[in-house]
């Protein structure tokens, strides 16, 4: 699936397995694509190689939460409920465009 955000495609994967949510984008060098962690309410960006942006999803796909460029070793927890709360981790600076109480829209591969 991909999000195009500004004219720009990115490719989107899901972590949805334990692997995938356990390591999300550790030691991912040029990230040039977004990671959905389904049902997460929080992250970490510990033995992280670069900068990430963080989205916080309701069910729907509403933007309930940015942060743009987040550092290495930080925790950000989004709410309380991790049933219904989705986070997009996508490259540094690639959601300047998105603003909180936006619905995102997933496309599935052409």
């Amino acid at each position: 699936m991909y999000l195009e955000i500004n004219k720009n495609k990115y490719r989107i994967e899901v972590a949805n397995n334990f692997y995938k949510r356990l390591t999300g984008l550790i030691g991912k060098k040029n990230i040039d694509y977004g990671l959905l962690i389904p049902k997460c309410n929080s992250i970490h960006t510990y033995f992280m190689k670069e900068n990430i942006d963080i989205i916080g999803l309701n069910i729907n796909n509403e933007v309930i939460y940015k942060y743009e460029n987040l550092d290495k070793n930080r925790v950000i927890k989004i709410n309380n409920s991790s049933k219904s709360t989705n986070i997009l981790e996508m490259p540094k600076n690639s959601t300047q465009k998105i603003k909180i109480g936006s619905t995102l829209i997933f496309k599935e591969d052409e």
